[in-house]
C-alpha cells in the first residue's frame, strides 16, 4: 500500500521509525526489536539507510521482513551523499523485486573525508526524487526541517529549495523533530504560502536518555522550549523517571497535533518497542 493514500484516508495516522545494525553482529538483535514494533500494526513502518550505504542491504531486507511476514507497508530510506548513482539505481531495483513501494528520498549527510558531489553523485535530494519519479512507480516522501535546514543561509532559501523537491516528484514529506508545536504551525502557513500542498508529517522523537539531547542539538540545531529543559534538568539522572517523563513528552505533543488538524505522525522510535508500545498505548482511543 502507497503511503500517499494512508495520509489522505483523513483520520490520524502513526508511524514508527526504524533503523537497521551497523554489521552482520547485531542483525538478529535488530531484527528481532523491529518486529516487536511491527506487531503494533503502526499505519507504516520507515527503515533507514546507514550511513556510508553499508547497510543498505540490511534496509531492504528488515523492510522486506517486515511487509511479508507482519503486513505493516514500509518505507525505504534512499540516500545519494554516500552512494554512487548506480549504486542508487541497485537499491531501487532490489526494492522493486520485494514489492516495497515506498521510499524515503534523502541526500543524506555528506562524508567528512570525501569530495562530494562526484561525477556518478546525485547532489541534491531533488535530482534523486525526479530520477526515482522517472524510474518507477514509488510513493516518493522528502525531508523537510521546521526550523530550516542547518545549511541553508535563512528559512526562505530552505522553503525555496523544498519547493523544488517537492516539484521534482515527492508525494508527501517528513518533518525533522522538534519540540515546540508552534514551531511546526509557523512552518506549515510558510510552506502553504508558497504553494507546497502536500501532506506534511511530523517527526517526534521520545527523548528517553539524558544523553540523547547533545546529539540532537549537535545534528539539528533544534530548539530546546524551557519546559522541555525543564524535564530534562529534573529527570535527567534518573532513568526510569526520564524515561517516563520523555514519553508523557512526546504523548502530549502528539494530541497537540492531532488536535490541530495535523494528523500524520510519525515517532522515531530508536528501535525500542517498549516506548513505541507506551506512546501507541496513551493514544489508543485517539488513533485507531
Amino acid at each position: 500500500m502507497k503511503i500517499s493514500d494512508i495520509l489522505h484516508s483523513g483520520r490520524p495516522t502513526m508511524s514508527f521509525e526504524v533503523f537497521p545494525p551497523k554489521t552482520m553482529d547485531s542483525y538478529a538483535s535488530v531484527e528481532k526489536a523491529t518486529t516487536e514494533i511491527a506487531k503494533l500494526k503502526p499505519d507504516y513502518m520507515s527503515i533507514t539507510y546507514g550511513a556510508g550505504g553499508g547497510t543498505s542491504d540490511y534496509t531492504v531486507n528488515i523492510a522486506s521482513n517486515i511487509l511479508e511476514t507482519y503486513g505493516v507497508p514500509v518505507m525505504a530510506h534512499v540516500t545519494c551523499a554516500s552512494s554512487t548513482k548506480d549504486k542508487v539505481h541497485g537499491v531501487l531495483s532490489q526494492l522493486k523485486e520485494k514489492h516495497i513501494k515506498n521510499v524515503l528520498a534523502l541526500r543524506g549527510d555528506i562524508p567528512a573525508d570525501a569530495s562530494f558531489p562526484l561525477p556518478n553523485q546525485y547532489k541534491y535530494a531533488s535530482e534523486l526524487v525526479a530520477e526515482i519519479r522517472e524510474g518507477g512507480d514509488f510513493c516518493i516522501g522528502g525531508a523537510c526541517y521546521p526550523e530550516g535546514h542547518v545549511e541553508a543561509a535563512n528559512q526562505k532559501e530552505d522553503i525555496r529549495h523544498l519547493k523544488e523537491k517537492v516539484d521534482a516528484g515527492c508525494d508527501f514529506l517528513v518533518t525533522q523533530m522538534f519540540f515546540d508545536n508552534n514551531i511546526l504551525y509557523s512552518f506549515l502557513y510558510r510552506i502553504r504560502e508558497q504553494g507546497i500542498t502536500v501532506p506534511v508529517v511530523a517527526g517526534i522523537m521520545p527523548v528517553t536518555n539524558k544523553s540523547q539531547i547533545n546529539r540532537i542539538c549537535s545534528l539539528s540545531g533544534t530548539c530546546l522550549p524551557a519546559r522541555f529543559k525543564a524535564m530534562v534538568d529534573r529527570f535527567g539522572d534518573n532513568p526510569a523517571a526520564m524515561k517516563q517523563a520523555g514519553i508523557a513528552y512526546a504523548t502530549e505533543q502528539i494530541i497537540d497535533l492531532i488536535s490541530n488538524g495535523v494528523n500524520g505522525i510519525h515517532v522515531y522510535s530508536m528501535n525500542k518497542p517498549e516506548v513505541a508500545r507506551a506512546i501507541q498505548e496513551n493514544l489508543s482511543e485517539i488513533i485507531k
